[in-house]
């Protein structure tokens, strides 16, 4: 017997074993993510079938038997509306103005956390409760806060003597957005600064040590050493917060309705009141598929640029 053909009798009954361990590994992960499929298929893959399918329909109603074929007419009806466009005007503004106020509270929040503190394990864990709070918990809070006869911050700002009179803070349409957009990011900055603050721990203290050996003054350091470092950080919560904050809704639901007067009526909110409330089943899932589009866009280009920085960074 030469040393090959030895080799290959002895090497023969290894793959039989390996391919019996792995037909029974195969099998146990199947049956293991099969609920998981299930589930998602269910909560997820269905109903965007489903929805794409209504939206090509002409569905007033939960109850109609008879459901005319329109194809694009829905998504023509809704590019053509003028409220349409306005509630994207809201959502556009509601998602620039959280964003960029959760980034930049997040960074100095961020900054306070990776601070050399006695008690900086206790600070964390306080800094992560409005996080934890959930939104609708967190909407009817600040509704209070916000009410024209019995708010706190009508309570405060009066006895601090900034205003004289009680002030109706989600009566009038911009101030309402705005109000809104307070109580979201007063939740989401807490997110926002642990993700800043990953990144804030992940700079090797080599780079602060050898700029303060060159003698650079803090605002040189961040523009220099912190910001270039926390790029990807940003650019991971730009993402997640962009495409968050264009289909709110919960919030939107819990302290407004979409009131005063639509004034805080985001896309989401105006998908939701065009098929649930008008029962207009087929604009509102047309509408829901725009709203997919818009996402999908904004996460290509976010993820665009975050290619850019990574590699910018190599």
């Amino acid at each position: 017997m030469t040393v090959a053909s030895a080799k290959k009798d002895l090497g023969s009954p290894l793959p039989v074993k390996r391919r019996k361990g792995f037909d029974k590994q195969g099998k146990l992960a199947f049956w293991l993510l099969l609920p998981a499929c299930v589930a998602v298929f269910g909560v997820i893959i269905y109903p965007m079938f489903r929805t794409l399918i209504v939206s090509l329909f002409q569905v007033n109603s939960a109850l109609a038997s008879v459901t005319p074929f329109v194809g694009l007419g829905n998504y023509l009806t809704v590019l053509s509306n003028s409220d349409f466009w306005a509630s994207i005007g809201r959502t556009l503004y509601f998602t620039l103005v959280s964003t960029a106020l959760e980034l930049i509270l997040g960074l100095i929040v961020a900054g306070l956390l990776n601070a050399n503190l006695k008690w900086r394990w206790l600070f964390r864990t306080i800094v992560v409760i409005p996080w934890a709070i959930p939104t609708i918990v967190n909407a009817a809070m600040w509704k209070g806060i916000f009410n024209a006869q019995y708010g706190a911050l009508n309570a405060l700002l009066t006895q601090l003597g900034i205003i004289q009179n009680y002030q109706a803070w989600l009566a009038d349409p911009t101030l309402a957005l705005n109000m809104v957009i307070l109580a979201d990011v007063w939740k989401t900055v807490p997110l926002v600064a642990f993700f800043l603050l990953a990144g804030l721990t992940a700079i090797p203290p080599e780079l602060y040590e050898a700029a303060k050996l060159d003698r650079a003054s803090w605002p040189r350091i961040f523009r220099s050493i912190v910001l270039p470092m926390l790029v990807p950080s940003i650019s991971i919560v730009l993402v997640l917060r962009t495409v968050e904050a264009f289909k709110v809704f919960d919030i939107i639901y819990a302290m407004t309705r979409g009131g005063p007067v639509n004034g805080t009526a985001t896309v989401a909110y105006y998908a939701y009141e065009t098929a649930f409330s008008d029962q207009n089943f087929g604009v509102g899932s047309a509408i829901s598929y725009i709203i997919t589009i818009f996402i999908l866009v904004l996460s290509a280009v976010y993820l665009r640029l975050l290619r850019r920085s990574d590699l910018s960074l190599l």
